[in-house]
């Protein structure tokens, strides 16, 4: 045999060496690579996670580890792993799961009618990385709460329901940090001037919005509520807000769970700065997280000249509004005669 002959053949054996090995490797790359029966899957990346950690995480929804491997490892992933929430869709081959953890997917992050910044808190962490704790020790830290002039007691008023996005792996201050950001962007020139007139702060505005919030979930009446409380507080009168009072019971009792339907007589000397029926003025922070329409309603109140209002028997979750006394204490014995044949204790 020539030695012509011997190239022609070594190299046809080179070439189909080269074609399998090619068949192998595109195989390894491009073919289907999960296992999984939904249409698309997250996976959550902690922060400072390494490649044998990511592993262990995409296992479950991963075919073939050892071709998902053989690709991460020629796109050099395991010495660039990223942190955050990453969609594996139905299908995807090994190249496509490596690109899909280097692509960061934001989060939907929503929250509203939380009563308490701890309750806020943990609803925040079961959709972003850090805990409930990181978050309140960030939320209540004290050069934070002097430079914004917040409390507390009153920080909880910074945040704005609402649908925000952010990253799953967004740090807490980093967190925070967004929320005052969109806080002063809510609490613009225009809801300041409007909050001023009512002789109010976005702060003390919010802690109103919080009580009206907790009065009626009828958003057509909120305004007509806000009116009779800023009339209220103009005649120095105190606001005599009974979800105060069921507020103070639950801080009192440690026991925010806990459901109230009903505010008694001796309930109304509770000592707590949150008891509105013993306390001129407002109370130190919001009993709840409240909505727009309820921050609206304080920034728009109704004007008329009504001073008491309380539960309508005739009209579920409206209330019977009066500008004097004798008025109201019609309305209010109408209502204690139906609450009583109901048999509501508490």
């Amino acid at each position: 045999m020539n030695l012509k002959k011997i190239i022609t053949i070594a190299t046809l054996v080179v070439i189909t060496g080269l074609l399998i090995y090619g068949g192998i490797l595109a195989n390894q790359i491009f073919s289907k690579n999960t296992k999984f029966s939904q249409n698309e899957v997250f996976v959550f990346v902690p922060t400072g996670a390494t490649y044998d950690e990511v592993k262990i995480i995409i296992e479950p929804f991963v075919d073939n580890m050892d071709r998902f491997e053989m690709v991460a490892n020629k796109r050099s992933y395991p010495e660039n792993v990223k942190s955050g929430r990453f969609l594996f869709t139905k299908g995807m081959n090994s190249y496509q799961l490596v690109k899909a953890l280097r692509s960061n997917i934001p989060v939907k992050l929503a929250f509203n009618n939380q009563e308490r910044l701890e309750d806020f808190a943990v609803r925040v962490s079961s959709q972003i990385e850090p805990d409930s704790l990181m978050l309140m020790n960030t939320f209540k830290d004290s050069l934070f709460l002097k430079e914004n002039g917040f409390t507390e007691e009153n920080v909880f008023a910074m945040f704005i329901p609402n649908t925000y996005e952010v990253y799953w792996n967004i740090s807490a201050e980093k967190f925070r940090d967004k929320m005052i950001k969109e806080y002063h962007n809510f609490w613009n020139k225009e809801r300041i001037d409007k909050a001023a007139k009512q002789g109010l702060t976005p702060i003390s505005a919010t802690i109103l919005a919080s009580i009206v919030h907790k009065e009626s979930v009828k958003k057509d009446e909120r305004p007509r509520i806000a009116g009779v409380y800023l009339n209220r507080m103009r005649l120095g009168m105190p606001l005599q807000a009974d979800p105060t009072v069921i507020f103070a019971i639950k801080k009192k009792d440690n026991d925010f769970g806990q459901v109230i339907k009903r505010v008694f007589y001796n309930d109304l000397f509770l000592n707590s700065p949150y008891n509105t029926y013993k306390v001129i003025g407002l109370p130190p922070g919001p009993i709840a997280m409240p909505d727009i329409t309820a921050l609206d309603a304080v920034l728009n109140p109704e004007k008329n000249n009504y001073i008491y209002f309380c539960a309508s028997v005739d009209r579920f979750g409206y209330h019977e509004f009066a500008a004097t006394l004798p008025e109201h204490n019609v309305n209010a014995a109408k209502y204690a005669d139906w609450i009583n044949s109901q048999g509501v204790k508490r």
